[in-house]
């Protein structure tokens, strides 16, 4: 090949890397020009279920495109968050993360993703503490009274949970590994039917939303203890907060979140973060949120990232602790 055709070669070449570079940026720039799916890993009408699907309506809206809520659940939320692992890298499928997006990767030897290195962060939504319950029947009068009984009677009382792994799982975990009790701990598929087995009076203990308990506690079934944050929330303002419960650096919240798969490109998860923080402002987004006792977290997709690395580590330092062996 002669000098003047290989310099051909080359100059076509390099075009079409151009076009294929220019081409890429319009797609970015265009972004979203196509349905925009939302996964959630958890089932329908659930709490994270609605924070998706409010999440993808007011997106929708704020960026002028579409955005569906899709279903993908089993294992404690691992499927559908594997599931987001294995898409492209577009922007087009993201998962709405929750807590058991660090839970159960740090207590599940089978959760199949990593919270770090499988996904990149588009932002965080809102967090807000889980509340320790018990009923009138049990006698339990705090949580320091809680531990004196634990003490006592070492595997006497139990606490049910949402499911093995989860964060009503751990904890409990974290509250035996700071107190060096034993509670014997139930799973069941969701905080509802522990909580009526706790009114029955076959437990004595379950943590959950405040949303979820907060009736039942308004009608005297239900006996809240404190809130699992190191602050009181303003939904129930006459809980103690675990520092004033006794128990200083123990804080605990339920948290939402979107990700997208690892690698995707940085102009599409700055359009979203963008877009996020701006639904996260919106007044009726603020309403909703606290309906739902949990407060506003807009922010950068690094400081996401330092929050994943700080829980995913307590959580994994707590499993250790415990010695835990989640099948």
């Amino acid at each position: 090949m002669n000098t003047a055709s290989r310099t051909r070669r080359s100059t076509l070449f390099a075009l079409m890397l151009a076009g294929l570079c220019i081409t890429g940026a319009q797609a970015q720039g265009n972004f979203p020009d196509k349905p925009v799916k939302i996964i959630v890993p958890f089932a329908p009408g659930a709490g994270t279920d609605a924070m998706g699907r409010l999440m993808a309506q007011k997106l929708g809206e704020v960026m002028g495109g579409s955005f569906v809520v899709e279903n993908r659940t089993g294992a404690s939320g691992a499927i559908g968050t594997q599931y987001v692992a294995q898409q492209p890298a577009d922007g087009y499928t993201l998962l709405l993360v929750a807590s058991p997006f660090t839970t159960v990767a740090a207590s599940l030897p089978t959760a199949g993703y990593d919270p770090i290195k499988s996904f990149t962060p588009v932002g965080m939504i809102a967090s807000g503490p889980l509340v320790w319950a018990t009923t009138p029947q049990t006698g339990i009068a705090s949580m320091q009274d809680l531990v004196v009984k634990a003490k006592a009677r070492p595997g006497a009382l139990n606490y049910g949970s949402a499911g093995a792994g989860g964060v009503n799982h751990l904890v409990l975990e974290l509250l035996k590994a700071r107190t060096g009790t034993f509670i014997t701990h139930i799973p069941y598929r969701g905080v509802a039917p522990a909580t009526m087995d706790m009114i029955s009076g076959q437990l004595h203990l379950v943590t959950g939303t405040i949303p979820a308990l907060l009736p039942m506690i308004k009608e005297g079934r239900v006996k809240p203890l404190a809130v699992t944050s190191a602050k009181r929330s303003s939904a129930m303002p006459d809980v103690p907060s675990m520092t004033e419960a006794g128990f200083k650096g123990f804080d605990v919240q339920n948290f939402f979140a979107l990700a997208a798969p690892a690698g995707t490109p940085a102009a599409v998860i700055e359009k979203l973060n963008t877009a996020l923080n701006k639904v996260v402002a919106l007044p009726e987004v603020q309403a909703r949120f606290k309906l739902d006792a949990v407060d506003a977290m807009p922010g950068t997709p690094a400081a996401q990232t330092r929050f994943i690395e700080a829980d995913y580590q307590a959580w994994r330092d707590v499993v250790r602790s415990q010695n835990l062996k989640i099948e």
